[in-house]
């Protein structure tokens, strides 16, 4: 549980730190016979890094309170 609590906690910082990204797509605009036209198109993901913040209380809450392993 130890682990799975540092990977959670880890991930909420980064999630924290980066607050979108963004990709490109390829659209088709003109198809005649041999000739392609296609144009690149921008999109953006963003979340609030409140979220990242929640991540974080969770993988927190998972490494104090999670199940304790016996040696």
């Amino acid at each position: 549980m130890k682990k799975t609590g540092i990977a959670i906690l880890v991930i909420g910082i980064l999630i924290t730190i980066f607050t979108g990204f963004q990709f490109i797509t390829k659209e088709k605009v003109v198809d005649i016979g041999e000739i392609q036209i296609t144009r690149d198109k921008k999109h953006s993901l963003a979340w609030s890094p409140l979220i990242g913040v929640a991540v974080m209380a969770v993988g927190g809450g998972i490494l104090l309170f999670g199940a304790k392993s016996k040696p």
